[in-house]
Parts: structure tokens; C-alpha cells; sequence
């Protein structure tokens, strides 16, 4: 009964949930950027790493079900999980999170290759899945746990993670500062079971919430052909 009162809960609502925004962040200087990335790469190059057979990212960019897809797409790529980061209850069910009380972010887990796909490659389709101007949530999803982050899981994912945001900064592609922020992966844990492929289980009701939402809209302003 519990489950289905949960899917149902998840059906009426969607995957967001109306709360207040966290303030703004203050932008980094160039000159932090650089130390940060520098001292990041530092650590990478003294960290040798044990098992290149397969690696794990961890991606928050709003709504979960939002962020398999694109990533489920890449060749390399094992499998993707729903759930949540940061914040300092165990094991929290969906519930819990959505209360704002917990201090986790929603977020996806992507298992993947790095002989086929590389965390570069990665990046490059996580900033065109998220709106990097925006940390009070994404799209129609406000809240602190909807807000936008990259959580490295050692030294080498951090030293790219950093150099890919500033490379973005630095094109001058947005008059506005970019507010994704970059921290060290904490413990994640896996949402329920009826959010783990959400797009392929109830694709209908996917597709009405993703539009809904405004998040295809919103990506095409910021993204444009790049999306293609």
C-alpha cells in the first residue's frame, strides 16, 4: 500500500516539489578558478588510479528522471540510478527529501566505461541537460534540491569538472555568472525502485511532466544546435 500511495503522490505532484530557493552564491574569481583547478590537478597526478575497467559520476541536475536519458544514450555507459547526495539523513526515502529537511540534492549515478566514454565526455552532456545559470533549482523544479551540481568522485574527475566549468565561463557564451557548483561526492543513495528508469517505465507520464516543465524550451535558449 505504501508503494502505491507513493506513485501516486509521484503521479499528481511530478518530480517537483514548491519550496524556498537557496540565496545566490557568489561567483568565483578567475583567480580562484585557476588555484582551484590547478590544486585539483595537483591531487590527480599524486592519486594513481586502481581500477580503469569501470568508473562512477554522480550528476545532479534537477529532476532525476530528467538525467538518465541522456546519459542511458552513450555508448559505454552501464547504467544510470536515481537518488540522492549531501545531505546528513541515511538512507532517506523520496519523501523525506522533498520535505527540504534533509539537505540532500537529487541526483543520478552513471556507472559507465572509461575506454569507451570518457568523464570528458560526460561533462559535455551534462552541461547541455542543465540550465548553469540557475542554482535556486532547475526549470519548473525550485528548491535547494533541485539545484545543479557535479560531485567528483576522486582527484582526476574534480580536475576535469573544474577545468570544463571554466572553460565554459571563459567562452563568453552567458552574460551571466555560471552557478553549478563542484563538490566532493558524499554518500549516495539510491531513490526507490519506481523512480529507477522512470522515462521507460511510464513514458507518457514522463513526457507530459518533462514538457510541462519547460525543460526542452529552456535547453534550446541556452543550447541551441549544440543540443543536436
Amino acid at each position: 500500500m505504501r508503494a502505491v500511495a507513493l506513485m501516486l503522490l509521484v503521479v499528481l505532484a511530478g518530480c517537483g516539489t514548491d519550496a524556498d530557493a537557496t540565496p545566490d552564491a557568489p561567483p568565483l574569481s578567475a583567480e580562484e578558478a585557476l588555484a582551484l583547478e590547478s590544486e585539483a590537478r595537483e591531487r590527480a597526478q599524486s592519486q594513481p588510479r586502481e581500477d580503469l575497467a569501470a568508473d562512477t559520476a554522480i550528476f545532479a541536475g534537477g529532476c532525476f528522471w530528467c538525467m538518465e536519458p541522456p546519459f542511458d544514450r552513450l555508448d559505454g555507459v552501464h547504467s544510470t540510478t536515481s537518488g540522492f547526495i549531501g545531505g546528513h539523513v541515511e538512507n532517506p526515502s523520496y519523501e523525506e527529501v522533498t520535505t527540504m529537511r534533509t539537505g540532500h540534492i537529487e541526483a543520478v549515478q552513471v556507472v559507465f566505461d572509461p575506454a569507451v566514454v570518457d568523464y570528458g565526455r560526460l561533462l559535455e552532456v551534462y552541461w547541455r541537460n542543465v540550465d548553469p545559470l540557475d542554482n535556486q533549482g532547475q526549470f519548473c523544479d525550485r528548491g535547494p534540491i533541485y539545484r545543479p551540481a557535479i560531485f567528483p568522485r576522486h582527484a582526476e574527475q574534480e580536475a576535469l569538472a573544474l577545468a570544463s566549468r571554466r572553460e565554459l565561463e571563459e567562452s563568453g557564451r552567458f552574460d551571466q555568472p555560471i552557478v553549478v557548483e563542484i563538490t566532493e561526492a558524499s554518500r549516495f543513495w539510491p531513490a526507490e525502485e519506481y523512480h529507477q528508469g522512470f522515462y521507460l517505465k511510464n513514458p507518457d507520464r514522463y513526457q507530459s511532466y518533462r514538457r510541462s516543465c519547460g525543460r526542452d524550451q529552456r535547453l534550446e535558449e541556452l543550447w541551441g544546435e549544440e543540443l543536436r
